[in-house]
């Protein structure tokens, strides 16, 4: 990192020098911004994880929970990979529900699930994978202009614990770029694919300046041919309410389309409000 930012005043040092030659300005200028750009998507390259765990861990938050039906596998997420900056579940005293939605692909039902949030006054987070914001530019922009949060959800959706801190980086830093450049947003959530991750993975993202976050309730909803009963999964979703939850839930769903704003009132009725995970931050 040290080599990068000599390299950076280096360049403008040189830019200064040449800033009377309009052509060589631009030159300079578009340099300056490759520099800049390689600098904004790399962490340290001196970083060493060798001391980190590759074990492959696959999350699910389990069944078992406790006295306030916070799931306990959340919560010894939370306490064992808390020091990555990842989380599966906020705060036991928070009555707030964090929707978010995994973006594999378009079908046909994110406009309806936009427009309930919109009807019912609530923010949630949308994890993008590079393909769907490609794909979908619309739909990206119409979640970042009704207020809620995109999420990083990683170019190309492979297993983190099956790579290197490099492509570990490339996944993570190269969504970074693509939505920024294209949206002019930031993201600071990343939520690894398949909830599947190392130890050198959390600390990869950690150091790339976002926080993991995986989620405490998540059920069948992800097949399109083979989708929950709509009354049977209110139920569901409405049984697994609990302080600090972030709901995990598919756009490709039909069940959830149909159901959403029901849930919505259901646990506002229950006391419950909602907000977005950048405001839980």
């Amino acid at each position: 990192m040290k080599k990068t930012i000599s390299i950076i005043c280096a360049a403008l040092m040189l830019c200064s020098c040449t800033s009377s030659e309009e052509s060589r300005t631009d030159e300079s200028s578009g340099f300056l911004r490759m520099l800049f750009d390689a600098a904004d998507n790399k962490t340290d390259a001196a970083a060493d994880y060798s001391a980190l765990s590759t074990e492959k861990h696959g999350y699910g938050q389990g069944v078992q929970v406790d006295s306030e039906n916070r799931p306990a596998g959340a919560v010894d997420f939370n306490n064992t990979f808390g020091k990555y900056n990842a989380e599966a579940i906020g705060d036991r005293s928070d009555r707030t529900v964090r929707l978010t939605f995994d973006q594999g692909y378009e079908n046909g039902y994110t406009a309806k699930i936009l427009d309930t949030l919109k009807a019912e006054n609530v923010k949630a987070t949308f994890f993008l994978l590079n393909d769907y914001a490609r794909r979908n530019p619309e739909l990206v922009r119409r979640m970042i202009d009704e207020g809620h949060t995109v999420g990083n959800h990683s170019v190309t959706h492979r297993s983190m614990p099956s790579l290197s801190a490099e492509e570990c980086r490339e996944e993570v830093m190269g969504m970074q770029k693509y939505i920024r450049d294209e949206f002019g947003v930031t993201m600071t959530d990343f939520r690894p694919p398949m909830g599947e991750f190392s130890e050198l993975s959390l600390a990869v993202t950690k150091d790339c300046g976002l926080r993991t976050v995986l989620w405490s309730f998540a059920y069948a909803d992800w097949d399109p041919d083979a989708q929950p009963e709509p009354l049977a999964a209110l139920d569901k979703l409405t049984g697994a309410l609990h302080n600090g939850a972030i709901y995990l839930l598919h756009s490709v769903s039909a069940t959830n389309a149909e159901i959403l704003g029901d849930f919505i009132r259901r646990a506002k009725t229950l006391g419950y409000s909602f907000e977005g995970l950048t405001d839980a931050g």
